[in-house]
This record gives C-alpha cells, structure tokens and sequence, in this order.
C-alpha cells in the first residue's frame, strides 16, 4: 500500500506529467490495497489513509489525502485514450491470421459416394470423425469399415442425416473428416528414384469438378502433385472427392499462399515451368525436345481467362496443344491430362 502512495504523490510532483498512463485501475488497486489491510494497522495512529477496519474514517489516525485522489482522477479522466496506457490494437494482417488458423483447425469436409468414402476409411492419414451409412452402403462398404475401426451411424435414406446438399448424389454413403495436410512443395515435389518429376499447378482453376478431373490425370500419369493457391481455387469438399473417384487421398493436393513463389521454388529445384496458352507460338511438343529427363511444371489457367499476367511471366516457356481442327480450345481438365501425356512419352 506504501507503494501506491508513494506513486500518487510523486505524480502530484513537477515529475507527474510523466505518470500520464496511469489508468483509473491505479485507483481500484489502492482502494482495494486499503481494504485488505489488517486491523491492527488500521488501528494504530499512523495507519495509512486512515480507514477504520469497515472501511469508514479512522478519528485515530490521518485523513485520507481524498484531494489528491480526485485530482489524478480528473487529469486520468481528462487525458485522450491514446495515452492512457490502453493496449495497442493488433493489426489487421495480425487477426486474418489468426482467424484463418482457427477456421482451418475447425474446418471438417463431409466426403460422399461409394469410391469417396472407402478411399478414405482406408487412408491411415485421414483423420475421420462421423459416418453415416445406409444399410444397402453399410453392406457394400464393410470391409473398410472394419478396416478404419468407425462404428457407422445409420441413416434412412429418406431423410439421409448427413448435412448434405439435397442435390448430392451420395449413394448413402457420408464422412465428416478434416482436410489433409501434404506438406511444403519441397517435400512433396522431389524426384522418386528413379522417376523424371511431374507436376501440374493450377491459376484462379475453381471448379471442384475440373479439380477432381485433373487429379484423377495426375495419378494416372505419376504426377508429383498437383498445387494451386489457397485463394481461388477449388477446397477439398465433397464434390471435388467424388469427381476424383478416390484419388484425393492418394494425389497429393497442395494450396499455396502464393502461386509465384510456388513456380519459383520448382524452378529452384531444377524445374522447367511451361505455360499452356491457347496462343503460343510453341507446342508442348516442340518445347519437350531434348526436355524428357528434366523435371517439368505444367501450368494451367481458368477456363476463359487463361493465366494471370504475373503467372505467365513467371514461366520459362508458353506453349499451347497442337489441335488438328478447327476448334483447338480444351476443358482444362482434357488439357492437363493431354499435356501430362505428352510430357511423359518419351521418357
């Protein structure tokens, strides 16, 4: 308690402008402080402040300094909030963060179709929360769920209780699991022994079915991973999973802060970053020539768009597919398998 008044005073000196943070909980530190002192120093003659033990005057001791106390009050009262000790706001990049963080540690997917579901209950990497089944599904899906170790709740297929849209061909089959987590392109886009790398990354591409498409190629023909940002492009939902027919569980599927940085740590890693547009003066054909055994990055836009400026910058080739028609565009899902195949033939 001896402390706090010795603060007050020292405010009330010519130092006192210094002590402007002071915040009014000074004051209901030392009302607090003088009701918790004990009663035998309340009695006595120089017991501080001069409270009796209920906490009304002491007649046997000094008055409190009740002057002071309104005074550095009014100047607290009067001073701007700035300089008032308050905390200092977090900044806004700060609180994205953070949100973000938390809504990806909440977010679950719910996963449905037949191939969807025993894709995952057989993935040990998948972390599964809920799963609900008809009996016809639970029949069907019986081994993989041994397998997983899920005990399945059952569902009337008329009123299915899994939170899907009314639209979704399930199949009676649902799973709430969270999101997989493949790691940094690092990790995941080194060269298997023995194996020339391929990798597709996707620009602003954010249908889930094109996705789930181009997943599925990416299996098929050995693709080290398929990478786009994490803003505009498709999430991992339950549409994207079943377009992929499984292949979401075994395709690693990699969303970047920045696609740029992406292309540029494969370039560092002795990748050659092609760009398919439809107006490139050079085939994919012709850009692979004396190209098969190094590692290669097929990059791909949005249909309608193409790539962005900066992505198009960012590759070390544009080429486009030599089409034998008239019509030479392609869904971008029929582009990246025919572009994989044509990186991969010669090898």
């Amino acid at each position: 308690m001896g402390q706090a008044l010795s603060v007050i005073c020292f405010a009330n000196s010519p130092f006192g402008s210094h002590f402007h943070f002071m915040k009014r909980e000074w004051w209901a530190t030392l009302e607090s402080n003088q009701a918790c002192v004990s009663a035998r120093e309340l009695q006595s003659p120089a017991t501080p402040c001069g409270l009796s033990p209920t906490g009304g005057p002491n007649t046997q001791g000094a008055q409190p300094r009740q002057d002071e106390i309104r005074l550095h009050r009014a100047r607290a009262d009067a001073m701007p909030d700035a300089t008032k000790g308050t905390p200092m706001k977090k900044p806004k990049w700060v609180i994205e963060k953070e949100q973000s963080r938390r809504a990806s540690a909440a977010e679950t997917v719910w996963l449905f179709g037949l191939h969807a579901v025993r894709d995952a209950l057989e993935n040990p990497a998948r972390e599964r929360l809920r799963l609900v089944l008809t009996l016809n599904a639970q029949s069907k899906l019986a081994d993989a769920i041994a397998a997983s170790g899920m005990e399945p709740e059952i569902s009337d297929p008329r009123k299915f209780a899994a939170p899907l849209d009314p639209q979704s061909v399930h199949q009676g089959a649902a799973l709430e699991v969270k999101p997989l987590h493949w790691g940094s392109v690092e990790e995941r886009c080194l060269a298997a022994d023995g194996q020339t790398p391929r990798v597709v990354l996707l620009d602003r591409v954010t249908d889930p079915h094109n996705v789930g498409a181009i997943l599925r190629s990416a299996e098929v023909f050995g693709a080290r991973a398929v990478i786009a940002p994490q803003r505009q492009s498709a999430p991992e939902t339950g549409a994207l999973a079943k377009t992929a027919s499984g292949a979401l569980e075994r395709q690693p599927y990699l969303r970047v802060k920045n696609l740029a940085n992406a292309m540029e740590t494969l370039r560092s890693m002795g990748y050659i970053l092609l760009g398919l547009d439809g107006e490139a003066g050079t085939t994919i054909d012709a850009a692979m020539q004396g190209r098969a055994d190094r590692p290669v990055a097929l990059v791909l836009g949005a249909e309608g768009p193409g790539l962005r400026e900066k992505t198009k910058e960012t590759c070390d080739m544009l080429v486009k597919i030599d089409a034998k028609g008239a019509f030479g565009s392609l869904n971008v899902s029929n582009a990246a398998a025919v572009a994989l195949y044509a990186s991969t033939r010669d090898e």
